[in-house]
């Protein structure tokens, strides 16, 4: 019983990629950000067969214990659109060696120790406004007859707005509120939203929402370029994540490398940047980033 007991407790942080490869660094730059916490807790991450051996070696390195899973196709989704399987993060309900698991989107970064999110119950949460919650960082408590329910209420129960976090709020009306500093979302619409950048150096976990800082060049943050995703850009956000980035090990770094599309299409959106004079000016700046030099397919 005892022993029981003990292989109840173990705890984990997870993250699942499924459909494409375009979060491998993201998971990357995530799992070494926890390490630098001295967290104590287990890292797992569920992909499907769409990540290949070769990133499979980069994620092990990384820290990751990777599992295959097949993925949870979405019932509000078209086929083979971008997010066709995104609930198959229900799979870490799956995880029953584990008493509690802290699941963590793969374009999340933490700063701070967090393993004190474990003391919390399922299902918590940080919010997205006042009476719902992101579910880029949540507090579960994986078990088989749990995720069973899940499967069938997938079948069962519409989202208030046709996505996964929003199918899951539908299902977990009652859920305990975390503070805002473990999942600060990365958006600084209008004044008010410029005004909470400053307190980016203080906050323990940073979700970047619009495009991800290793799909741009590290010289600045391309949502600047983009027209209507201003309100993700923060030069200081971007920074934060290339810090993390540069105190990888050197056999890492290469996960995180540009490939000719996106590098054309970084390409694209500063010379509409430019040749509509966005007043930030950001398309200004010389891109200096060697990843442009050393493009993959």
């Amino acid at each position: 019983m005892l022993k029981y007991s003990a292989f109840q407790q173990r705890e984990a942080y997870a993250t699942v990629l499924h459909t494409s490869e375009d979060y491998v660094c993201g998971a990357v730059a995530l799992a070494q950000s926890i390490i630098r916490t001295n967290s104590t807790r287990d890292l797992i991450l569920l992909h499907d067969e769409n990540i290949t051996p070769e990133s499979l070696v980069g994620l092990k390195a990384a820290g990751w214990d990777t599992r295959l899973i097949n993925g949870i196709r979405s019932p509000f989704a078209d086929k083979d659109s971008f997010n066709e399987w995104n609930f198959s993060p229900l799979r870490i309900w799956m995880l029953t060696w584990y008493g509690k698991v802290v699941f963590i989107d793969a374009d999340v970064l933490v700063f701070n120790n967090i393993d004190w999110l474990f003391v919390f119950p399922q299902l918590s949460a940080a919010p997205n406004d006042k009476t719902l919650f992101n579910s880029g960082v949540m507090v579960i408590e994986p078990s088989l007859c749990v995720f069973e329910d899940l499967m069938v209420k997938v079948l069962e129960m519409d989202s208030y707005n046709g996505s996964y976090q929003g199918w899951l709020n539908e299902v977990f009306t009652w859920w305990h509120r975390l503070p805002s500093q473990v999942n600060f979302l990365k958006d600084f619409e209008g004044e008010d939203g410029r005004r909470q950048e400053k307190i980016l150096d203080e906050i323990s976990v940073l979700h970047f929402l619009g495009l991800k800082p290793w799909m741009c060049y590290r010289d600045y943050d391309c949502n600047w370029d983009k027209e209507g995703m201003q309100r993700f850009a923060s030069d200081k956000a971007h920074e934060k994540w290339w810090q993390v980035y540069d105190e990888m090990p050197e056999t890492l770094q290469p996960y995180c490398g540009l490939t000719e599309h996106m590098n054309w299409r970084l390409k694209k959106w500063r010379w509409i940047a430019r040749s509509l004079k966005q007043p930030d000016e950001h398309w200004k700046i010389g891109v200096t980033d060697p990843r442009q030099y050393n493009l993959g397919a």
